[in-house]
Formats: structure tokens, C-alpha cells, sequence
């Protein structure tokens, strides 16, 4: 099992993503995972910095801790062959440390360059499956080009390769992408503890590790990190459905309004008792998950990283282990 750390890039500016993922380093965990957004989920998050950049000057201030985007929608705002030479470099700037997570992305953040981004699920799927070619075929170097129905590629070749490509990690909410993320990815990437995720994907040749976020507002006490997370990030309880489908920071403050902190304190483990931070992990691990992202929506990022170094770490290591592979 791998522990993580959720840079929250919608909450935080660079420097201090950069920050944190120093101190999370010195505070134990085995990799960061940021999101790779064009806005942020509400305006009041006030933040969305250049994924990349931050994650390029976190692997020059860090030693050994890895990096993840979670994820990279490679189908519109990003053509894939700008994913492949920025993945490209990332690992070779990173020594290998670097995890490319991939999604078919929200509208939140795609529609911003003027192109429609799909209703149909299926056709995103397929542009993703398109994106993914392109990406392992210009991996595979030399010049490249690429004919699909929805992504072309025109006598392209990226010039500075790693001696092992990236790691591709593919989200998946459903067994459709469960599916698509055995077939064309290194690894599974989700947001739920459903072991049935899980179990299609090994059930359609998945080998790879298994990503999963687990919700969390660490506080001194419950009310004060539900609160945190009510202001912030209440839109987490919107459902998939809702949060690829609309369209800007202002949709998502509507779509949540209703939201109370009894449904946060649902959602998130709140304030500072480490049992019940182990117990939310387990259901995720019990799911079949072995790469768990903590995802802190709490007011105080130093606090919460003090308590996984102090509290946390070797008691989620201690007590906790993969499950085996639903079957």
C-alpha cells in the first residue's frame, strides 16, 4: 500500500502547493497527487494554478516522493501529444517519479477553448482511447503520425524520452471506463470504494495499482472541519453525473446549495480521531485499493500534515492492508 497526499490546486496558490508537497515529503507520505483543472469547482476556492509548472518545481525541491496529476483530460483543452512531451519531461525531470492520470475530464474545464465538449460518455471514452494511443505511440518514438476519428496526429516526434515511459493511471466512476482503464492504462484511478470497479477491472485483464481519493477535513474538532469543507468543497457530493456536465464555478455554488454539514459529516471523516481516519481508509482498501490519496478539505493544511506525521502514518501502515482482488 502507498499513501498520498492531495495537492488541492482549486484551494492553494503555486508556491504554496509547492510548499506543501515539501512538508508532505518530510511528513511521510509516498507520493502527491494534484488536479490538473482550468477553474476551480467554486469561486470562493479562489485558486487554479498550471498543474505542470507546479508539479515541475515540486520534483526539483523534493527527493524521493512521487507525482501524479489526478487527472489529465487529454481529449480537448490539451491535445495528447502536449500530455506526451509534458509526461515525457516530467519523468525525466523527476527521475522516474512521475504517475500520468488521465480522464475524458469535465466541462468545467474544457469548454473554455471553445470546442463542444461531448454529452454522449461513449464518444468521450473513445476520444480517450484516441488520446492514449497517441500518447504510447509517440512514446514509442521517432516521428509519428495518427488518423482517428476524432484526434489526429501530423509527423510529430518528442525528442527527449525516458529510458521507461510514465506510468498511465485511467479514471474510472463506472465499468465502462473500468474496462477501458484495463485495456489502455498502466494503472486505475477512481473517487469511490466500489470493490465492483475493481473487480472489472481485473476482470478485464487489470494488473496494475489501484488510485482511489478518500475524502477527509482533519480539524481539531468535527464541526469545525465540516464547516471547511461545506464552504469549499460541498460540491464533492454532487455525483459524476453533475460534476462533468456543468459548466463553471457558478453552476457548482447552485447545484450545492442545499448542502448541509449532516451530509459533509456523510462524506468526509472530520476532526482529529485517527481510528476513524484508519477506518476510512479500509473501506478503500477493503474496495481492492492500494494507492489511497488523502484528500484534506480541513481549514489548517500544516495541522492535518503534523497529524498524519504524528499520528497517522505508522498507524495506517501498521494496520492496514491491501485486500485481496474481489473476485
Amino acid at each position: 500500500m502507498q499513501i498520498g497526499y492531495k495537492l488541492a490546486a482549486e484551494g492553494f496558490g503555486p508556491a504554496e502547493l509547492i510548499r506543501q508537497a515539501v512538508q508532505a515529503e518530510r511528513a511521510g507520505f509516498d507520493f502527491v497527487e494534484i488536479s490538473d483543472h482550468f477553474h476551480p469547482w467554486l469561486d470562493n476556492q479562489g485558486h487554479s494554478p498550471f498543474a505542470w509548472t507546479v508539479l515541475g518545481a515540486v520534483a526539483a525541491r523534493t527527493e524521493r516522493i512521487g507525482m501524479a496529476t489526478g487527472v489529465t483530460c487529454p481529449i480537448l483543452r490539451y491535445h495528447p501529444a502536449i500530455v506526451a512531451q509534458a509526461a515525457a519531461t516530467m519523468a525525466l525531470v523527476s527521475d522516474g517519479r512521475f504517475t500520468l492520470g488521465v480522464g475524458s475530464g469535465e466541462r468545467l474545464n474544457e469548454h473554455i477553448v471553445g470546442l463542444e465538449f461531448p454529452d454522449s460518455v461513449r464518444v468521450r471514452h473513445d476520444m480517450l482511447r484516441e488520446a492514449l494511443d497517441i500518447i504510447r505511440l509517440l512514446w514509442s518514438g521517432g516521428y509519428r503520425s495518427y488518423s482517428g476519428q476524432y484526434l489526429h496526429l501530423s509527423d510529430a516526434r518528442i525528442f527527449d524520452l525516458p529510458d521507461e515511459p510514465p506510468r498511465i493511471a485511467v479514471a474510472a466512476g463506472g465499468l465502462s471506463s473500468a474496462k477501458l482503464a484495463a485495456e489502455f492504462g498502466d494503472g486505475l484511478f477512481a473517487t469511490d470504494a466500489d470493490p465492483a470497479i475493481v473487480r472489472h477491472y481485473h476482470e478485464n485483464g487489470g494488473t496494475g495499482p489501484r488510485y482511489a481519493e478518500v475524502p477527509l477535513a482533519w480539524a481539531p474538532d468535527e464541526h469545525t472541519g465540516a464547516q471547511a469543507a461545506l464552504e469549499t468543497t460541498r460540491w464533492a457530493l454532487s455525483g459524476w453525473k453533475v460534476m462533468s456536465e456543468l459548466p463553471n464555478p457558478v453552476n457548482f455554488a447552485a447545484a450545492s446549495a442545499t448542502v448541509r454539514e449532516e451530509d459533509i459529516r456523510d462524506h468526509f471523516t472530520c476532526g482529529s480521531d485517527p481510528e476513524r481516519y484508519v477506518q476510512a481508509v479500509r473501506t478503500y482498501t477493503d474496495a481492492g485499493f492500494d494507492h489511497l490519496v488523502l484528500q484534506n478539505a480541513g481549514p489548517d493544511p500544516d495541522g492535518f500534515l503534523e497529524f498524519y506525521r504524528d499520528e497517522l502514518d505508522q498507524r495506517l501502515r501498521r494496520s492496514l492492508t491491501p485486500a485481496a482482488s474481489p473476485s
